[in-house]
């Protein structure tokens, strides 16, 4: 079940908050940059670069972290994409009771 129209808010501005202190510096945002997406009850930040053989103004995004909102536990589980491009769970830090504190756990890696 995708995250009701107060929950989408409440993540949105702390998503805002986390992009504005993670973001690379303008002027290298288009070699560089770190995105979140919402997807239902999942939010991922995503690294953004251009492509590195080709066209550089094709960008991709590479997935780091993911959480996702267990409605009936009333908490995010944390994962992070491996070398297999699977979801791991996050072992230091499996559950968070906030995005905010998911978000924190994104910052100091």
């Amino acid at each position: 079940m995708a995250l009701s129209e107060i929950e989408l808010k409440r993540c949105q501005k702390d998503i805002e908050a986390f992009l504005a202190a993670r973001r690379s510096a303008a002027h290298i945002r288009s070699d560089l940059d770190v995105d979140c997406r919402i997807d239902g009850q999942n939010v991922e930040v995503v690294e953004i670069r251009p492509a590195y053989r080709g066209d550089p103004s094709i960008k991709h995004n590479t997935p780091i972290a993911r959480a996702t909102f267990v409605r009936t536990i009333g908490r995010w589980r944390v994962f992070w994409m491996r070398q297999d491009l699977r979801w791991h769970s996050y072992q230091p830090k499996a559950e968070v009771n906030t995005l905010k504190e998911f978000l924190n756990v994104v910052d100091r890696c």
